[in-house]
């Protein structure tokens, strides 16, 4: 096995590679070579425009509108689901009262980290199909029937919020509505995550942190978050990445995949809006090379402000 290690590792690595390089690399080479002709996506002409398509991409009003979308759930989905994420798994695991076995999470913490972890099991397609019937406006909805039973909106004009017709999905606030629902979906999934974490720093550190007279809130600021920063990290760029996609919840919930008149469009619904409503699939690859590029150097950025020496206990 010493002297044909290489032989046996080739032997079961090169399907699998093979595999990959054909399903996933081979079709970004495609898309790549694509950017750069006209190709309408139904017919086999395709004529070289070099960098035009890349051009382009900086003089489209669509895809400015795109860019500050994905930007704000950039910054706020790993924000608020991290934030969500943290507070949950510290109450889980060291928030309960303290006893003779030292520091206990609170109680029931068990049973929690199955409720919050259950969006997890569903797809996403079914959460947005299942918000969008809770968001609905005519009455049926769970939200405006809450609203209706309490008084608060007539039944005969079942509007809760706004004027406007698609007071949830609609002008302005529609960015906020989905990112309640991204950070829904996937904080109980980083909860476990960090709980995880959590359970492998010693409770002798927090015994110790409260005995010198730390309350809850220095201990988490001051013990926890440190100990957790490579998990944080990952976290966020994982979320970066979700941030960054967002496309089935557009696609399922707002009016027009992306609309009302644009107010919710992101990279990958302009990608999709350009190629299959407007024929333009070189032009739509453009798009897509670009976010792959945007998306890659972010990732390395972030890894390289988080790089640390690791803690050894």
């Amino acid at each position: 096995m010493r002297h044909g290690v290489a032989r046996f590792v080739t032997g079961f690595l090169a399907l699998p590679v093979a595999l990959y390089l054909f399903y996933v690399v081979w079709p970004f080479a495609q898309a790549a070579g694509y950017s750069l002709t006209d190709w309408g996506g139904y017919s086999d002409s395709q004529r070289f425009v070099g960098l035009d398509n890349y051009v382009r991409l900086f003089s489209d009003e669509l895809i400015r509108k795109a860019f500050w979308h994905n930007v704000f759930f950039l910054v706020t989905v790993p924000l608020f689901t991290i934030a969500l994420a943290l507070f949950l798994a510290f109450l889980l695991n060291v928030g309960g009262r303290e006893d003779r076995a030292g520091i206990r999470g609170v109680f029931g913490s068990g049973m929690y980290k199955v409720i919050f972890f259950f969006p997890q099991v569903l797809s996403l397609v079914v959460i947005a199909v299942m918000w969008q019937q809770i968001y609905r406006t005519d009455g049926q909805g769970l939200i405006n029937g809450l609203l209706i039973k309490i008084g608060l909106v007539d039944a005969d004009n079942p509007i809760a919020f706004t004027a406007d017709p698609e007071p949830f999905l609609g002008v302005p606030a529609v960015l906020w509505w989905l990112l309640f629902i991204a950070v829904w979906s996937g904080a109980g999934f980083y909860m476990v995550l960090f709980s995880a974490a959590m359970q492998s720093i010693p409770k002798d550190i927090y015994e110790a942190a409260i005995l010198d007279g730390a309350g809850r809130f220095h201990t988490f600021f001051k013990v926890t978050l440190p100990l957790l920063r490579d998990s944080v990290s990952v976290a966020w760029v994982y979320l970066g990445f979700i941030a960054l996609d967002m496309y089935a919840l557009v696609f399922v919930m707002t009016p027009s995949q992306g609309g009302p008149n644009h107010a919710s469009e992101i990279f990958a619904s302009v990608i999709q809006f350009n190629a299959f409503q407007k024929g333009q699939f070189g032009y739509a690859c453009a798009i897509a090379v670009a976010l792959a590029i945007f998306t890659i150097l972010l990732a390395a950025l972030q890894l390289r402000i988080t790089r640390r020496e690791r803690i050894e206990f």
